[in-house]
């Protein structure tokens, strides 16, 4: 095992990886069922719903975890590399709007509309998966400006603390200021206080006690974290938890009647590309061409992030067993649009895991062992609460902004495209945002300042991809 997975070389213990392993299962946990609910936007929870979004929910569930699971493995055994995969956030919100809400419009069968993005995604994966054997994929990753390299780990440590503010309630919605911090006051004068304000707090005390305990230089710091306040978030309001093992079974028969290979079925395919004329065509091109930059900019995101925190770097400054990752994103997106969910993608939470010591593909087999369990003990990724993860993300936040201090600020050409990148990541919710925001401004400063050069070329295509899809494509 040591040999295998490079356990000793990497500077780590078998111990260590196991718990980096527990940590990124419970800091991306949620995606279990987060996921298929957001693929029927909550539908199948409505009054009087249509039996067929819980048919959906209950597909996407399973699909969800073994897409989760097979990307992880591949990840572990392939790339030997500590990072998990699932099914990316937003791009699940975008399969919703894309394909299921149509249907629902329209009045047409929301279970076709469903398949047929699976299509959609099934061809997107075909398409990493080519552009990642060949290499292709690796060299637009290496393409990147040495400025956005470096602002990239900084902006997904800026975006991961801000969905764990987020998560927990520390940051809210304001309709004024459109975000402010919990209020407190105003929870305790509502009686709400258990409800809202006492997660944003422990979540708080949490992050405390992660500083406290890395500062004493205490091993699993994190995962102690997450369980000590797991307790204390049941025991203070005194509440209790309960498994519903009724619905495990329904979820694997609508799995294989409705999601397992529907992107293969005729009418799936006939119903992809059932509109007529140039604009329905450039419509279902610019969907799969979004769904790839989207992937593939948020996993390049994500490995130059936690690689960079892992100081798993080669002497350019690019991510170790590159290749290898990409590839295993590629099939991990393929994979999924087989069993019937959205694009899989690697996931920023796996940072949670490499800031508590995961540097090998044990961490990641540990990940897609805790995935497989949830296949038949759905209740169990519920258990921990938000506020118990969302000091591991707040927590790799803080080291991953490091990285920022090495762009040179002197430079404006590097300055501004490194800012944005930065902060367009957490500001519009998205990694491929920031990096493509980032490109687009990098291209126009070198044209209008003269330093325009010929290596700048393969940025300068991704900046034009990026400003095709801004302009006909909402996500």
């Amino acid at each position: 095992m040591d040999k295998f997975f490079k356990i000793s070389e990497r500077g780590s213990t078998v111990r260590t990886e196991i718990i980096a392993g527990l940590t990124t299962f419970f800091a991306m946990a949620y995606i279990v069922i987060t996921n298929p609910n957001q693929i029927v936007s909550f539908n199948h929870l409505a009054e009087n719903a249509d039996p067929a979004f819980q048919q959906i929910w209950n597909a996407v569930y399973v699909a969800s975890i073994l897409g989760a699971v097979i990307g992880t493995l591949l990840m572990s055994l392939y790339a030997r590399m500590p990072f998990a995969q699932a099914c990316g956030m937003g791009l699940n919100s975008f399969f919703f709007v894309s394909f299921v809400l149509p249907a629902v419009i329209s009045g047409s069968d929301v279970i076709e509309g469903y398949q047929s993005g699976l299509v959609i995604i099934l061809i997107s994966g075909l398409i990493f998966l080519l552009i990642s054997v060949t290499g292709l994929r690796s060299k637009i990753a290496r393409a990147l400006p040495d400025c956005l390299k470096k602002a990239i780990p900084a902006g997904i440590g800026l975006f991961i603390a801000f969905i764990g503010f987020q998560n927990v309630g520390i940051i809210q919605t304001n309709q004024y200021t459109l975000v402010q911090f919990v209020d407190i006051h105003g929870a305790i004068n509502n009686g709400t206080f258990f409800e809202t304000a006492m997660p944003a707090l422990l979540a708080l005390a949490g992050l405390l006690l992660i500083a406290v305990l890395e500062k004493f230089k205490v091993k699993g710091s994190v995962l102690i974290t997450i369980l000590a306040i797991t307790v204390i978030y049941y025991i203070l309001p005194g509440s209790v938890f309960s498994f519903d093992m009724s619905q495990v079974g329904a979820t694997f028969k609508d799995f294989a009647s409705i999601g397992l290979a529907a992107a293969f079925k005729p009418q799936s395919w006939a119903n992809a590309f059932s509109g007529e004329g140039l604009g329905a065509i450039f419509s279902t091109i610019m969907l799969i061409i979004t769904f790839c930059l989207v992937d593939m900019f948020d996993t390049i995101g994500t490995l130059y992030g936690t690689a960079s925190q892992a100081d798993m770097l080669d002497d350019n400054g690019d991510p170790i067993s590159v290749n290898e990752c990409m590839t295993s994103d590629a099939i991990a997106t393929v994979a999924g649009s087989v069993f019937g969910t959205s694009t899989v993608t690697t996931y920023v939470e796996s940072a949670a895991g490499v800031g508590a010591g995961g540097r090998t593909g044990l961490t990641s087999l540990v990940v897609a062992i805790c995935f497989a369990v949830c296949l038949f003990l759905s209740p169990v990724a519920s258990l921990v609460p938000a506020c118990a993860t969302a000091p591991a993300l707040i927590y790799v936040g803080v080291l991953m902004l490091k990285s920022f201090a090495k762009v040179d600020m002197n430079d404006l050409a590097s300055a501004v495209p490194a800012f944005l990148a930065l902060v367009m990541m957490p500001l519009t919710y998205s990694i491929s945002n920031g990096i493509g925001i980032g490109a687009i401004a990098y291209v126009l400063i070198s044209l209008f300042t003269g330093k325009y050069k010929k290596k700048d070329i393969p940025i300068t295509v991704i900046a034009a991809l990026f400003v095709l899809r801004f302009v006909f494509v909402t996500m």
